[in-house]
């Protein structure tokens, strides 16, 4: 069977959703075991995600292969339990890279190269090779940003121009606002919006409309009179209490029967898979209806942008799901730790996480959580610059080692704990050249935190990271305590690192970008049930 595309298409403006969607259209279909996986262009000219800043754009997402993608990537993985190539991921900087580079070996020769159709037939050339490398029954191809942006507006017109030779599915994701004056749903912003993809050639099969509050009937059978659309194509996507809810919220409004219809599958004969669905709901259950709850704290430089640490919650949301409990994250900029006590902020949190990060701003504060959570027994997992500063403060408060830190903070410091990696000397360019993807990693001791959450001394996890644990003072703090549980196969890196008494470790990994609702990160499970606990023997004493 030829491969037959979807392409999810975002009006009116960002952060509608779209990566959602397309996840949820992912799972969907895998439930109807199709082979199927997703695929998304981002119109921005940086080659990659890797240099932008988590303000401006949220988490840089790693894939094993190295690849540094758009978080929506997280989300893909998350829900379709696959882990991703590069290969599905295309940016504007990597086509024209690629177009520029084409023309001075004169591909081209003899010819004025233009749009279209040389960008547009290399991106369709992209998109199919993704499809027959994998041999997909399905694509499913979101188009980052928002219909009537220049950056990507060529894109479009290569799906366009796909859907002229390939079975292609549109689905238009749109927004309905509700204005509070008349507390009415308004469709006129929808009907331009629609009208500006006609105009480009594009007759959405699907709409998927984004509201506070469901859709009303009135609300659908004003858009489907608008948009040539039948009311039976038009779909609410209104506010659930879990993303990980919307692939069931499609399924309970038939959303399946319509897209395999659109896409010539039958959907009489092609059955769904009743016992993975029924996992799926059951994980969504213990989401929405725990038995127990716990608080933890996300002791970080970019809270005030909570999607820079997407993976970091989402881990904590399946482990949660894992254990039946709430996890209720308490953000903490770690600035305000520099001039407020850690007991203030702190006190009241069952668990501590530190995440990675780059730069000086805040580490201090962050340090002064790591200790609070090592003097006060408070379960705690260091994540990537979260381990390098749980070396620092054991190195400073216990080793007795003033003034230790990381060079990439302080170049002159008197004790290096943390690093260079030696490989980085010489390194020029910033994107694509840390110790990024999969790695993998063994277990020293199995009488550690990371044996007994892994069960395996043998391990894999994703990096994104420059500097390490210098070796040098490898001796000195495991003299003092110090447990050096996981290390590169070869003995020449530290992985992992926990306190000698209670529940503390650290990864130079991040475990949450491996992560998914129905396969949590050992790590973020043993962590969430070591939080518990603290949390239950906290009631039993009181």
């Amino acid at each position: 069977m030829p491969t037959k595309y979807v392409v999810v298409l975002g009006s009116l403006l960002s952060g509608l959703g779209k990566g959602v969607v397309t996840a949820s259209i992912v799972k969907i279909l895998q439930l109807y075991n199709f082979k199927v996986l997703p695929f998304k262009f981002d119109g921005y000219l940086n080659y990659d995600c890797g240099t932008m800043n988590p303000y401006r754009h949220g988490e840089v997402f790693v894939l094993d292969d190295k690849s540094e993608v758009d978080m929506d990537f997280g989300t893909y993985e998350r829900f379709s339990g696959i882990n991703l190539s590069g290969d599905c991921s295309l940016t504007g900087g990597k086509v024209f890279s690629e177009i520029v580079q084409n023309e001075r070996k004169g591909a081209y020769l003899g010819q004025d190269v233009q749009i279209i159709p040389h960008l547009t037939d290399l991106l369709i050339e992209k998109v199919r090779k993704v499809a027959e490398t994998n041999k997909l029954d399905v694509l499913v191809i979101e188009v980052g940003g928002t219909i009537g942006d220049i950056e990507n507006s060529y894109f479009i017109e290569a799906m366009r121009q796909l859907a002229l030779t390939e079975k292609v599915v549109f689905v238009n994701i749109t927004y309905i606002p509700i204005l509070k004056a008349v507390g009415e749903q308004k469709t006129k912003p929808t009907q331009l919006a629609f009208r500006s993809l006609m105009q480009a050639g594009i007759m959405p099969n699907i709409m998927v409309c984004r509201s506070e509050a469901p859709l009303g009937e009135q609300t659908r059978k004003k858009l489907a009179l608008f948009t040539n659309l039948k009311e039976s194509n038009i779909f609410d996507d209104s506010d659930l209490q879990s993303i990980y809810e919307l692939p069931l919220h499609l399924l309970g409004q038939e959303f399946d029967k319509v897209l395999l219809n659109e896409l010539g599958l039958d959907s009489q004969s092609t059955k769904i898979n009743s016992k993975e669905l029924a996992a799926w709901k059951a994980a969504v259950s213990r989401i929405k209806n725990p038995t127990k709850e716990v608080s933890i704290a996300i002791v970080g430089k970019y809270t005030a942008l909570r999607d820079a640490y997407a993976s970091v919650k989402e881990a904590l949301t399946h482990a949660g799901a894992l254990n039946d409990a709430r996890v209720n994250i308490k953000w903490v900029e770690s600035s305000e730790l520099e001039s407020k006590s850690a007991e203030d902020l702190l006190a009241d949190v069952d668990g501590i996480i530190v995440p990675g990060g780059f730069g000086s701003r805040g580490t201090e504060g962050k340090i002064n959580a790591i200790r609070f959570a090592r003097e006060n027994n408070v379960p705690f997992l260091g994540l990537c610059l979260g381990m390098q500063l749980m070396a620092v403060e054991y190195a400073r408060n216990v080793c007795g080692l003033k003034g230790a830190n990381s060079t990439e903070f302080d170049p002159h410091a008197r004790y290096k704990i943390i690093d260079l990696l030696p490989s980085q000397l010489k390194i020029v360019y910033k994107g694509g050249t840390m110790r990024l993807g999969s790695w993998k990693c063994k277990i020293v001791d199995k009488k550690s935190i990371a044996y007994a959450a892994y069960g395996s001394t043998e391990i894999c996890e994703r990096h994104r990271h420059r500097y390490e644990f210098n070796n040098a003072y490898r001796n000195l703090l495991r003299k003092k305590g110090l447990k050096i549980t996981g290390l590169t196969p070869d003995n020449k890196l530290v992985e992992i690192i926990e306190w000698p008494n209670g529940y503390g470790v650290g990864t130079q990994a991040h475990p949450e970008l491996k992560s998914k609702l129905l396969k949590p990160a050992p790590l973020f499970d043993s962590f969430v049930r070591a939080s518990l606990a603290r949390r239950q023997a906290k009631k039993t004493v009181t």
